[in-house]
């Protein structure tokens, strides 16, 4: 079985509500239910929340609903946590989360992210942003020398992660978990490449600007 799960925490704390956040005239939650109905390669769609608010847009949307431990949405809560709570209920092979704040991802983005890992052997599927830009960590060069300048095009390209889709089969998390390992990278571990509009995460109001100002120009 293939599941679509979309998070959604109300008390976000860098932009309140962000998930009910409007933009051309659609809730950012409802556009991800949109896009995982419209994919039509889930078996089972659910919106993840510890807030009983967000269960009338799954009600809505004809979609399943999961109610997670309070504590599983505060601020110390991490990802894997609500992840494994959410597949210890719920039976599946294979678990595609689609986030709602990225707003641009879409919907042939989602069909084609989730078809490829339901037919690979990944164990775990991230999705990336290509970047050709120069890239240093801890003031040391990543993917360029300071011997000599390097045009963008000969750069060597960064993967940068996005988060706005990822996708872990069910089976290999909980055992990783079971074993006291991180199980958000386990075992083989593939990429797969989206659009830079696709990877823009809202965190803030000045990303929720932006995300407003690009979907008026695509």
């Amino acid at each position: 079985m293939n599941v679509a799960m979309i998070p959604a925490r109300l008390g976000s704390q860098r932009l309140k509500k962000k998930n009910l956040r409007i933009i051309n005239g659609t809730t950012l939650i409802e556009r991800a239910i949109v896009k995982c109905k419209q994919a039509k390669c889930f078996d089972k769609i659910f919106v993840n929340s510890e807030s009983e608010i967000f269960k009338k847009y799954a009600i809505k949307h004809k979609v399943d609903f999961h109610l997670r431990p309070k504590n599983l949405g505060d601020n110390s809560a991490t990802s894997e946590e609500f992840v494994e709570e959410f597949l210890i209920k719920n039976e599946c092979t294979n678990l595609i989360q689609v986030h709602s704040i990225a707003p641009l991802l879409t919907t042939k983005e989602v069909k084609n992210f989730s078809n490829h890992f339901f037919k690979t052997d990944y164990d775990v599927l991230l999705s990336y942003i290509q970047d050709k830009i120069e890239v240093a960590y801890k003031n040391k060069p990543v993917n360029f020398s300071f011997l000599e300048k390097t045009n963008s095009q000969d750069l060597l390209a960064t993967q940068r992660i996005t988060w706005s889709l990822t996708g872990w089969r069910r089976s290999k998390f909980l055992k990783a978990k079971e074993q006291n390992k991180c199980a958000t990278y386990q075992g083989k571990i593939g990429f797969f490449e989206v659009s830079s509009l696709s990877g823009h995460v809202i965190k803030d109001e000045q990303d929720l600007k932006i995300a407003k100002a690009l979907i008026k120009i695509i």
